[in-house]
């Protein structure tokens, strides 16, 4: 079989192996990827409720900015890239770059009423150190936070991640682990040179 070497082919022939979950950022390739998936997903003519998409808010190409303004603003765009009446999660992207208290008291209230209507479905946050999650769930009420994604603790280097699971099973958070190769650093190639330090 010769597959289709774009991004076209590449959605399909995942979705055709049973990945379902596309997750993508208004920051990753200067939202070249949310536009690329997007006219992907099109393509792929599936039936909406058959695939899951997660985008970001908060980190632009032009900085952090996790104000009601601006994160309000961001989904609007990132459906009309996207091509998507709603994308099913909306993360705030690396939380710990802004100031966690204005994710607590403005964000968090901003994308509720994004969900309430109808333009997200869940919402959650990332963010490379794992405090950061406690931070928020324990300032935010029960419910909010549907999900978070932690990157680079759930893997042969660094499983840190579960010691968290107790705690965010006891706040009903759902987990999305990304980059269990760690960034490259478990790849011949390794890590890029802006990633985390891993010392």
């Amino acid at each position: 079989m010769v597959l289709e070497f774009n991004s076209n082919g590449a959605v399909r022939e995942a979705f055709r192996l049973g990945i379902n979950f596309f997750d993508t950022s208004p920051y990753y390739g200067e939202t070249l990827s949310e536009k690329v998936l997007g006219k992907a997903l099109k393509a792929l003519g599936a039936p909406r409720q058959d695939y899951i998409v997660s985008t970001k808010c908060g980190r632009y190409i032009e900085g952090f900015d996790f104000s009601a303004e601006r994160v309000t603003r961001s989904i609007d765009e990132s459906l009309a890239r996207l091509q998507l009446d709603y994308v099913d999660i909306l993360l705030c992207h690396d939380i710990e770059f802004g100031s966690l208290d204005q994710v607590v008291n403005e964000t968090m209230p901003a994308l509720q009423k994004l969900k309430e209507a109808g333009k997200i479905r869940f919402i959650g946050v990332t963010g490379l150190p794992l405090e950061v999650f406690m931070y928020v769930l324990d300032r935010v009420p029960p419910g909010t936070v549907d999900v978070i994604l932690s990157y680079c603790h759930y893997s042969i280097n660094d499983s840190t991640l579960e010691d968290l699971l107790p705690y965010l099973k006891s706040k009903g958070v759902g987990i999305i682990t990304a980059s269990p190769l760690a960034m490259g650093l478990l790849t011949e190639s390794g890590p890029p040179r802006l990633a985390p330090s891993f010392t």
